[in-house]
């Protein structure tokens, strides 16, 4: 993970919690792109910036005030208090959209929001539910079948678990389930899935 996104992420100390799916609006967003000029065959020349949003992991457009720009991976306030760089939130981001820059970002920045919320998502593994008689959400996993599912499930019986490396040394022959998640956040953002884990 490069230094920058530390960086940007640690200028605003607070306790990081960005898996929030608690229907609360996005306050801050990471910056994943920006066109000064807009989308290229849109013909309407207005600055966009595509991003995602640290509670829900929204993707969204956002537009800058005037004279000023953004930096990629930088972190701005999008709250319903003053905004000191944006102007506003034109709509979400349909994921059509992206740009590839982007998509490099998004990747990285989905990679960081896993480490820093390590034990939100931990939980996942030690609180998710059949989905119906036959699949469980654990098996919307990249790479869980049932019978990492069963695997899982018998350990988390005998205690919670408290990493992903408790998972990984727990469950002989599980996929490493923090690329797993972050694998999974990233097919949520960029298909439209039947089931949605972990997007609001």
């Amino acid at each position: 993970m490069e230094e920058q996104i530390i960086e940007n992420l640690d200028q605003q100390k607070e306790e990081p919690n960005y898996y929030k799916r608690d229907g609360k609006k996005e306050e801050f967003a990471i910056v994943l792109d920006y066109l000064p000029y807009g989308y290229p065959l849109e013909n309407k020349m207005l600055p966009i910036a595509q991003a995602i949003g640290l509670r829900n992991l929204t993707l969204l457009q956002l537009v800058p005030r005037r004279g000023l720009t953004f930096e990629l991976k930088e972190r701005v306030y999008i709250g319903e208090g003053k905004r000191e760089k944006v102007l506003y939130i034109l709509g979400r981001l349909p994921r059509e959209k992206l740009t590839e820059t982007a998509k490099i970002q998004l990747a990285e920045v989905i990679q960081k929001v896993v480490s820093d919320n390590e034990p939100v998502f931990v939980e996942f593994f030690n609180k998710s539910q059949p989905m119906n008689t036959r699949l469980h959400q654990l098996e919307l996993l990249p790479g869980f079948g049932k019978k990492h599912m069963k695997a899982v499930l018998d350990e988390r019986e005998k205690s919670n678990f408290i990493s992903f490396q408790d998972i990984h040394d727990r469950v002989d022959g599980l996929p490493d389930p923090k690329k797993s998640i972050e694998k999974r956040i990233m097919e949520e953002l960029m298909e439209i899935q039947r089931q949605n884990l972990f997007i609001a």
